[in-house]
Order: structure tokens, then sequence, then C-alpha cells
């Protein structure tokens, strides 16, 4: 009996964990999760050598916000018109040119560092560039997901794991371009970045997809595409809720990462080690939430997590603004990490279930305009209201807004709605 008991919970055991990644059955799908492995871990090291050697440029902490801004605002300036050309092209196509870019834009940052001849102006163009490739790379790998899954069922698992992979490059990357910039500089950075992109090009190339779709064009023009777009995410309740709490979470929550720094020395009274671990409890809070949405299993409804999770990380950040004990504060910045983390993810599952295939791309340039595009003007807001009335009562403020809209998206029974259909 205690034999055939406990052959039962080495199999239940080995079940759950295969169901962890069951997505990659897809072979389309593990192709391109074993590209981006390598390309988002490159991503994160070129973040933090740029921002290293923008620092070291100009010493100055308005250049490195400066930097940030450009490489993120392309994204919301682009994003609408982004999607309407995402809707009318080749996925795979597309993400081959916009990874060949990037590439060019890494090998480009790495010749001016490895020659001796960087300048400040230099990089902020190269971050706008690629702030302005971002806004059409991201809303076609989001849009790219299902036709890589084979199983529909299998793309809450796909979207969890691409959340995780991103935690895990999150840890990873930073950790990797630390050694590197101390031991060589930045210049090697950017030319390991570039180099990475040959993974997910190679990947996209052994790809065998079944024919795509046949869609029909959304208008005679890029405007009338993106404007019909618009009126079908603002006449859908369900997407347009998702998309205005996302929008909150991203002005007021989500840059509360940026403030690390700040909270870091002014209120924990820390230095380098102090940030390191902070940012470590967020990233480990991340990859806590990417895996559990990853082992949830097939067919369950996240929908009705929507405002849970977002309510999780309001708290969060607010328990970070009014509790100031160093082990009190890494805890409450990982259940940060883990709210962040599986709301995006959550989102993403319950949007690509409810949109139709006409205008995938569109809503997603939406998503991503919620997330990217919004954030740098968060940074500015928190930023201003730290200068204005501290650190501790701008993410106390912050983190209320975000609940505020919490306690509103739960009121209007939006979560009811989309129970089910995710």
């Amino acid at each position: 009996m205690c034999q055939n008991a406990g052959s039962w919970r080495v199999f239940s055991l080995k079940e759950q964990f295969s169901g962890l990644f069951r997505a990659l059955r897809s072979r389309n799908f593990c192709l391109f999760f074993a590209g981006q492995s390598l390309s988002l871990v490159g991503t994160w090291m070129q973040r933090v050598a740029m921002g290293w050697l923008v620092y070291r440029l100009t010493l100055s902490p308005s250049a490195l916000g400066l930097v940030d801004f450009v490489s993120q605002i392309g994204t919301f300036l682009l994003g609408f018109f982004a999607g309407t050309f995402v809707d009318r092209t080749d996925l795979r196509r597309l993400l081959v040119w916009t990874q060949a870019l990037a590439m060019a834009q890494a090998f480009v940052l790495a010749g001016l560092v490895l020659t001796g001849r960087p300048t400040f102006w230099a990089v902020l163009v190269c971050g706008a560039f690629l702030g302005m490739i971002n806004a059409f790379d991201i809303p076609a790998r989001n849009a790219f997901v299902i036709r890589m899954v084979e199983k529909k069922e299998d793309l809450g698992n796909a979207i969890a794991l691409n959340s995780t992979l991103f935690s895990l490059a999150r840890l990873l990357g930073p950790s990797i371009a630390g050694f590197v910039i101390a031991a060589v500089g930045e210049g090697i950075c950017f030319l390991l970045n570039g180099l990475s992109y040959f993974s997910i090009i190679l990947a996209l190339g052994l790809m065998k997809l079944p024919p795509a779709p046949k869609v029909q064009a959304a208008g005679p023009t890029v405007f009338s595409g993106t404007r019909e777009g618009l009126l079908y995410a603002w006449k859908q309740g369900e997407i347009r809720a998702i998309l205005g709490l996302l929008c909150c979470l991203s002005l007021f929550g989500f840059p509360y990462v940026v403030m690390m720094p700040v909270f870091a020395r002014e209120i924990l009274h820390g230095g380098p080690r102090t940030l390191g671990l902070l940012m470590g409890a967020t990233g480990s809070g991340a990859l806590a939430g990417a895996l559990l949405l990853a082992s949830r299993k097939d067919g369950e409804a996240v929908g009705r997590f929507i405002p849970i999770l977002s309510t999780v990380f309001a708290a969060s950040v607010i328990g970070m603004a009014l509790v100031r004990h160093p082990m009190a504060s890494y805890g409450f910045v990982a259940s940060a990490g883990f709210g962040m983390i599986t709301i995006m993810a959550v989102c993403n599952t319950v949007l690509q279930t409810l949109v139709c295939d006409r205008f995938r791309g569109r809503v997603l340039s939406l998503f991503m305009m919620s997330l990217v595009g919004i954030a740098p003007f968060g940074s500015l807001i928190v930023g201003w209201l730290s200068e204005r009335f501290g650190i501790c009562q701008a993410l106390a403020i912050g983190g209320g807004l975000c609940l505020v809209a919490s306690i509103l998206f739960w009121r209007r029974n939006a979560h009811e709605r989309i129970h089910g259909l995710a």
C-alpha cells in the first residue's frame, strides 16, 4: 500500500512538472522559447550597460531619465499605427526585420564603445531607434504566440512561460552585465546582445507554420484602420476595462521600480547592496508569479483573478511606503513584483482570448501602450510626487490610486463578465 501511494505521488509530481511546460510540446513555440532565452538575457545586459555608459559619460541622473524616456516613448507615439501594420503583415517576416534592426542598433553601440567614440547623443539616438522598433516588435511577438501554439488551451501556459523567461532574464542579464562591464567594459555587453539576436532569427527561420488566416484589411488607409481598432476596443466592455486598469497601474504603480535607488538610499539608508537586494526581491516575486501561472491547469479561468492581483499589487506598494523596516520592505517589494508580472500575464491571456483575429495586432498594441507606452509618463509623475512630497508619500499616493482603480474594476463586475473566458 505504501509503495503504491509513493508511486502515485511520484507520478503526480512528474505529471505536474511536465504540465508546467506543456506549451513547449508545440515545436514552433519551443523554437521561439529557446531563441528568446538568449535574446532576452542580451536585452537586459544592454539595458544595464546603456545606463552605466550614460552615467559614466554624463554623471547626470537626469540624463539617465532622458534616455529611459526616449527608449520607451516610441511605443506610445507609434503604437496606434503599429497595431494596424501588424494586422496587415506576415508576422514572421516582420519579426525577422525587427530583430535584424535591433541587432544593427546593438552593433552600432558596440562599435562606438569599442572604438572609443561613444557620446551621450549617440546613445540617445540608438535608444530612440530601439523604442520605435519595439513599437512594432512587441505587439507582433504577442500576436504571433497564438500561431505557434498548436492547442488553444495551451495559450495561457505559453504566455506564462514567456513571463517566466522574462523574469529569469531580468535576474540573469543584469548580473552577467555587471561582471562583463567590470572585466571588459560596456562594449562587450552591446556586442553580446547583438549576437544574441541570431538565436531568435534562426528559430523563426526553422519554424514550420500553418498557413496564416486570411484577414480582411481594416481599411483603405492606416489611419482608418487605426480608428477602426480604437472603436473596436472601446465598444468591447471587457477589453476597455482591462486596458483602463492597466493604464492606471502603469501610471501610478509600476514606476515603483524606477524609484528603487531613491528608496534604498533615503529610506533604508543603504547603498548598492541594498538596491541589489530590492531588485532581486522584485525579480524573485515576479518569477514565482510567472511559475504559478504556468502551472495552472488547462482551461482554468484566470479572468476572475484580475482585480485580486491588482489589489495585491496596490496593497504591496502601499505597505512598502508605510513599513520602513528592511526585511519588511524586501517582502513587500517581492509581493509587488509577484502582482506586477501576474497581472500583466493574466490580462494578456484574457485579451488574447477575447479579441478576434482581425483586430489582434491593434488590441495588443493598445495593451503594450498601456504598459510600456504609458510608463515614461508614470515615471515623470511619480518622480514629481517624490520631489514634492517625499518618496514614501509618492508611493502611498500611487498605491492608493491603484487600489481605487482595482475596486472600481471589481464593482463594475468586469471580472464576472470575463470569468471563464480565459
